[in-house]
């Protein structure tokens, strides 16, 4: 597609930020109840704006997890957003998530239907050196694309990457799938069950600016094309374990540690064992790594995923009834 090629795409009048899907990941639960605190402030005070506003749904989306600082309480509630999930069938013994999937799915969907709002951002943290991340199921969704693209021009000091899971619609399995558009702001590194001041604070900046977007798209601001550099996810690794006892036998090494989206090459350091000795990449090309050493993947037999990087155009657009 050509890059001044004007393309109308419709308004985003209904848009939802989640955080909490996680419920140790603290940025994005302290900062969606700072944004309830906000927006109760301003019902009451009955203020009026001069251009109308996207209408902004916050919800904490695990309030069980939340309460007990943990991941999830039964299983992950990120995983929980398949169509064969939502619409199968339901025991009395589901699994809390279960249940708060369908809850979620009803509020912001359904999933795949016209009644489903119009973009999702779901708030979350990474123990892994990130920076800031779009992570999204399209690789050619221009409205995810643009807002992370209004993103890097106006947040040039925070290191920014666009993150793409090659996953049908149907299989995509995270909350911000419900939406018709969506994407997870995953930023790090933070600890789990901490809260850091700057990261916290990279990501009240970066949803503002993506609520600051929606409304110049909805009020008709003509958006130029360009170009995003998309990094396509292509496999995860497993850390080495012991065939019998399935323990894990080595650390990420010292020399890949923390240096998440630097290029991987061929026989270079990838872990080491706890005897001391160096593992080798043994891949046939370079990737690019991320999710380095992530605390929660742990227990998904994930020591980091590897990436493909390519350049996506992006077109020229503006509001379908502009």
């Amino acid at each position: 597609m050509e890059v001044d090629q004007v393309v109308p795409l419709p308004r985003l009048p209904r848009v939802a930020v989640c955080g909490g899907t996680h419920g140790n990941e603290l940025s994005g639960v302290y900062l969606v109840r700072e944004l309830l605190k906000l927006q109760r402030e301003v019902m009451k005070k009955e203020q009026e704006e001069d251009l109308k506003p996207a209408s902004v749904l916050l919800v904490l989306s695990n309030p069980r997890a939340m309460q007990q600082c943990r991941r999830y309480v039964d299983t992950d509630l990120n995983r929980c957003f398949t169509h064969a999930t939502l619409n199968g069938p339901l025991s009395d013994m589901a699994p809390y998530e279960i249940i708060r999937s369908r809850e979620l799915n009803a509020l912001l969907g359904p999933k795949g239907s016209p009644a489903a709002v119009d973009l999702v951002c779901d708030l979350h943290n990474t123990t892994a050196n990130m920076g800031l991340c779009f992570i999204a199921y399209s690789d050619c969704d221009w409205i995810c694309l643009h807002i992370f693209r209004h993103l890097q021009r106006e947040m040039p000091d925070t290191p920014m990457r666009f993150l793409h899971f090659d996953v049908s619609n149907k299989e995509s399995y995270s909350l911000d799938s419900v939406g018709k558009h969506g994407f997870a702001m995953e930023i790090g590194p933070q600890p789990h069950g901490v809260v850091r001041s700057n990261i916290y604070t990279a990501m009240k900046v970066g949803v503002q600016h993506m609520l600051d977007w929606v409304r110049l798209f909805n009020s008709g601001n003509v958006f130029e094309g360009g170009f995003v550099d998309v990094f396509t996810m292509v496999k995860h690794i497993d850390y080495p374990r012991d065939s019998e006892t399935r323990n894990i036998t080595a650390a990420i090494h010292p020399c890949l540690q923390d240096r998440d989206f630097c290029l991987l090459h061929p026989e270079d350091p990838l872990f080491q064992t706890f005897s001391g000795e160096t593992v080798r990449y043994k891949g046939t090309e370079p990737l690019y790594p991320f999710f380095i050493n992530e605390c929660a993947y742990y227990e998904k037999g994930i020591a980091l995923s590897l990436a493909r990087k390519r350049r996506v155009t992006i077109p020229t657009f503006t509001t379908r009834d502009r």
